[in-house]
């Protein structure tokens, strides 16, 4: 059993994880094609941030939507640990993100990912993103994929 909350981008278990996160991106790509957003620097009012925890409420994963205040987002610092893949934690916390941002007036996520992250890729295209040319403020990157979904709500559930 895994729960989903909000939680701040000083706590010290959001700070492992992006370092984990950190650590295993800069084995992959130089310096110059990774976006390391410092979740620190942003505001409540433009930042929504998730962690994952596990039934001994040990943090496993996290990710966090941008808000640009355009009613779009950027989906950023998604990740979970290693030895909790494989149970569709991923598609869980994308989806409380996106419902997090569409409540919060955001109609289009984006994103940024690298091509040799093959499993957020398929993550990614499972949940509705779509491939998209770069958006500010990236540029192309042979290194880099762009993504982009329009959440929409359901109108049968807006009716209740």
């Amino acid at each position: 059993m895994y729960s989903i909350t909000s939680e701040s981008s000083h706590h010290p278990d959001i700070i492992n994880l992006i370092a984990a996160l950190d650590r295993y991106q800069s084995e992959l790509y130089p310096a110059e094609s990774n976006h390391l957003l410092d979740l620190s620097e942003l505001t409540e009012e433009n930042l929504i941030l998730m962690v994952i925890r596990d039934q001994q409420l040990t943090a496993v994963g996290c990710g966090a939507v941008v808000l640009n205040g355009d009613g779009t987002g950027e989906m950023k610092r998604v990740y979970i640990d290693p030895t909790h893949r494989g149970h569709h934690l991923g598609e869980t916390l994308l989806a409380a993100l996106e419902d997090e941002a569409l409540s919060r007036h955001c109609h289009t996520v984006r994103l940024e990912t690298g091509i040799k992250q093959h499993a957020a890729v398929r993550l990614y295209e499972r949940c509705g993103y779509e491939m998209r040319p770069p958006f500010a403020p990236y540029t192309a990157d042979p290194l880099s994929l762009f993504m982009e979904k329009a959440l929409v709500v359901d109108v049968r559930l807006a009716a209740l």
